[in-house]
């Protein structure tokens, strides 16, 4: 009886199995899917497992899974959750700290160091003979710079001298015979007109006199030019001056940079709403970047810079596209460093304070 049971079993197993084959070969591999394909039933085999076998713990296991309801993140992380919170609240605390901070002043790197540097160049001609001085050094008010010849000048100082000298002379002699006149017309011993043309005399000698000491002093300011000093403290820049150099009036000798210095900063248009002369500035020198200057606003332009260039932009034209103007603004140092050369042209950085109330990130760090 058994093997009846296996001859039939094996025979079943063989009819599904060319069911299956002639499946697979009447669909093309590309468009087969297991759909098409017969389905095997689960038929027991003698030695072989059937193909499927139910699982109801799995299954009942599964249903009970897709029918319950999920936690939430929060739930399943409560302290992941708090700690985002707080960073959260940190982040936006800090951000409004630094903006109610940052609300209070105004910025900008378009600024550098301005000073009235001039040349300075002889009013007269001649050899210099000294140069006491070189390159980048500071000199104090009344120190000399150059030197030039001056024994031409005191050669004309001594002619003017000596003119004056004798035309004084003829103008005392010219009064004495004037008064021994007019001593003889009061007692009609010459006449009248002697008296009046020796008045005359006097007058013209009085003219020479003057005009004689004007020459004195002219020469005694030529003689005075040929030392060329400093008007004010500061230092000499591009020396150019050397011994043996014939000096012409106007030729350049050095550049002059005085030691009042400021800081020229071009700020934004749209940044001058609330700034005004005086309030305080906080500089910082691109060529010392570690020290901190200390200044204020000492006055705005009425105009923005393209306005005074030598050829100011026109506008009145089809093609205009509105731009933000820079306005300059003259910043002076308070407490200018002595130790470092500052010059024109060196770039900074300045933060001028427009409004004078503490803010809260001030008051929370007096408080602490």
């Amino acid at each position: 009886m058994a093997f009846r049971t296996s001859d039939r079993d094996h025979g079943e197993q063989s009819v599904l199995d060319q069911e299956w084959a002639q499946a697979s070969h009447e669909a093309p591999a590309a468009e087969r899917r297991v759909e098409d394909l017969p389905a095997v039933p689960n038929v027991p085999v003698h030695g072989v497992p059937p193909l499927h076998e139910e699982q109801p713990q799995d299954v009942e296991a599964d249903a009970g899974s897709a029918g319950g309801k999920r936690k939430s993140f929060i739930s399943r992380h409560p302290a992941v959750f708090a700690g985002a919170l707080a960073l959260s609240f940190m982040t936006a605390a800090g951000g409004y700290l630094y903006w109610d901070y940052a609300s209070h002043f105004e910025s900008t790197d378009d600024a550098f160091v301005a000073a009235r540097q001039f040349a300075i160049a002889p009013k007269i001609a001649g050899y210099i003979t000294a140069v006491p001085v070189t390159d980048n050094q500071h000199v104090n008010t009344g120190e000399v710079i150059a030197r030039i010849d001056d024994r031409d000048y005191r050669v004309a100082l001594n002619q003017a001298q000596a003119q004056l000298a004798h035309d004084q002379a003829v103008l005392a002699e010219a009064e004495k015979n004037l008064g021994r006149y007019q001593y003889l017309a009061k007692t009609d011993s010459i006449a009248q007109q002697q008296v009046d043309d020796q008045a005359f005399t006097v007058e013209q000698d009085k003219a020479t006199v003057a005009l004689d000491q004007a020459n004195v002093d002219t020469a005694q300011l030529n003689l005075s030019h040929t030392v060329i000093a400093a008007a004010q403290p500061g230092r000499v820049v591009s020396l150019s001056a050397a011994v043996g150099q014939y000096a012409q009036p106007g030729t350049n000798l050095t550049m002059f940079v005085p030691d009042e210095i400021w800081v020229t900063a071009n700020f934004k248009e749209t940044q001058l709403d609330a700034m005004r002369p005086g309030q305080p500035v906080t500089l910082s020198i691109d060529a010392y970047p570690d020290r901190t200057i200390r200044g204020h606003v000492a006055s705005l332009q009425p105009g923005s810079g393209p306005a005074f260039s030598l050829l100011p932009p026109e506008n009145a034209t089809g093609n205009w596209v509105k731009i933000v103007q820079r306005v300059p603004v003259k910043i002076v140092m308070d407490d200018p460093p002595t130790d470092v050369a500052l010059g024109p042209g060196m770039s900074a950085e300045t933060t001028v304070r427009v409004n004078p109330i503490a803010s809260l990130y001030e008051r929370l760090r007096a408080w602490l």
